[in-house]
């Protein structure tokens, strides 16, 4: 289990840039292949743009012809949760970073293996880490 990181709106405010808190504090999603993490194949993981928690590695990216950036499972278990979203007329499970509840997507049943899902995520929820550097939390503001 993460430590959670709760801040208050004028926090989160100060620290994303506006479309970064449009998608993860206000559940917007960016315009399909606009995103500067479709078709990058760098190693490292992807952390959460709001709190640094890590999310996915590299080597679970893959290309689905969305127009995001796609992964097959997040790094582990307690790294994101799910939640049932019923916006715009649809059915989808929405995925949220676990520690700081920021809204990353939402995962669908049609991936390849060796999960069959696809962790269809909006790029400007991340942040890459090259492997090898070390991956720092954002601390909650004093």
């Amino acid at each position: 289990m993460v430590d959670k990181l709760t801040l208050s709106d004028t926090e989160w405010r100060k620290r994303l840039t506006p479309e970064e808190y449009s998608v993860l504090r206000e559940h917007g999603t960016e315009s399909p292949w606009s995103g500067c993490f479709i078709g990058t194949k760098e190693p490292g993981t992807y952390v959460c743009a709001g709190c640094g928690n890590p999310l996915f590695k590299a080597g679970m990216k893959f290309e689905s012809g969305t127009g995001w950036p796609s992964f097959t499972q997040p790094v582990g278990p307690d790294a994101v949760t799910e939640y049932q979203d019923g916006s715009h007329g649809m059915v989808r499970t929405e995925v949220r970073c676990a520690r700081c509840d920021g809204h990353l997507g939402h995962v669908f049943p049609d991936g390849p293996p060796p999960t069959g899902l696809r962790y269809c995520m909006n790029s400007v929820s991340m942040k890459h880490v090259p492997e090898g550097q070390p991956i720092e939390l954002v601390k909650r503001a004093p």
